[in-house]
This record gives C-alpha cells, sequence and structure tokens, in this order.
C-alpha cells in the first residue's frame, strides 16, 4: 500500500489527481487542505483521510506527515515559505518522496514574456525543493484546461518547453502525478515540463 498526502488536495489538479489515485486500491491517502469542509465528501470514504491544516502550521503538518510514502504539494500563495515547510517536515518525519507542483517558465525554457515576473515564487520555491536532498520531482505543467483527456508529453529541466502557448489537460498533469507517485524511482531528482502531446 503506498501512502500518500496530497497538500492543497482542494485545488483543481489534486482533487483530479485524487479521483485517479482511488481508482488504483493499492494507494491511501491523506487530503491536506485548509479547510476541510469543502471535501466533506470524501470525509469516510475507504482509503482516505482528510486532516484541516495550513502547509505553514508546523505541528499540524508534521502529524500529518507522519507514516507516509509520498508527498504530493499543489499550493499557491507563499511558496517559498511553504516549500522550506513542506522540506523540513519531510526530513523531520524521514519522508523522501516529493512530488511539487510549479510552473512553466521557472528554467527560462519558454520565450520571456510580461507575465515572467510573476514566477518569482514559483522559481524560488523550486529551488528549495531541489536543494532538499530529498527524492523530488517538480513538474512544471503549461496553461491548463478542465478537457477530459490524457493527452501529453514531458520535457526536461534544460530543455526548450514544447508548445508553450498551449495548453494541457488538468487530468493529464494529474496522470503524470500519479505515475510519479506510484512508481519507484520515476523521474526523482528532475523537474518535469508538462505540455500537450502532438
Amino acid at each position: 500500500m503506498t501512502r500518500v498526502l496530497i497538500l492543497g488536495a482542494h485545488g483543481q489538479i489534486a482533487r483530479v489527481a485524487t479521483r485517479l489515485f482511488l481508482d488504483r486500491p493499492d494507494v491511501r491517502l491523506t487530503l491536506y487542505l485548509r479547510n476541510a469542509r469543502r471535501l466533506s465528501g470524501l470525509a469516510g470514504v475507504d482509503r482516505v483521510r482528510v486532516v484541516e491544516g495550513d502547509v505553514l502550521d508546523e505541528r499540524t503538518l508534521g502529524d500529518a506527515m507522519a507514516g507516509h510514502d509520498v508527498v504530493y504539494a499543489n499550493l499557491s500563495g507563499k511558496m517559498e515559505d511553504q516549500a522550506r515547510a513542506i522540506v523540513q517536515a519531510m526530513t523531520k518525519a524521514g519522508v523522501r518522496r516529493l512530488i511539487f507542483v510549479s510552473s512553466m517558465g521557472i528554467h527560462d525554457e519558454i520565450p520571456r514574456e510580461s507575465w515572467s515576473s510573476a514566477l518569482g515564487p514559483y522559481r524560488k520555491s523550486a529551488e528549495v525543493v531541489e536543494g532538499s536532498g530529498l527524492d523530488y520531482t517538480v513538474v512544471r505543467p503549461a496553461w491548463l484546461s478542465d478537457e477530459d483527456e490524457v493527452h501529453y508529453g514531458t520535457t526536461r529541466k534544460g530543455e526548450p518547453f514544447r508548445n508553450p502557448g498551449g495548453v494541457v489537460s488538468r487530468k493529464s498533469v494529474a496522470d503524470v502525478i500519479v505515475k510519479l507517485a506510484t512508481t519507484p524511482g520515476l523521474g526523482v531528482g528532475e523537474s518535469l515540463g508538462v505540455h500537450k502531446g502532438a
């Protein structure tokens, strides 16, 4: 049984990933979010535990972290502070595997545009993750859609992002995350861009 802690569990990608994880009988989930009522429909579902808490609350996060195999973080806001809190809690709990969702553009892999200045928090949080010593994968999705499809390609850090103006479905990004979480060694130490497949 793989125990996965999802941080920011009410996020759009995270909710799709939750459904895909629950299709696998070998996965048990802890859904961590600031307002547990948002996922009240999942309370009591077999293999699911819902925990209310802020990632910056050291005690609550530490308690939730214990006993997990994988942490999947899909957050916004104070990204750098949250990344530091996650790394600290994982190190203390002895949890090694981290999947951290960021944004395309953080490695200057797409042409610079006016919005690139907004990438600072994503870039800095990814640097924290990459310097953590954990078994991390940074996931950098393209623009997102709600298409009900799994159709994507990936690029690695240092490679140009394919189709930077295009979109990829949240379901595709969720599929990447589930594969990373359930396949030992897959993507460890990498920063993966996720774009719509050709």
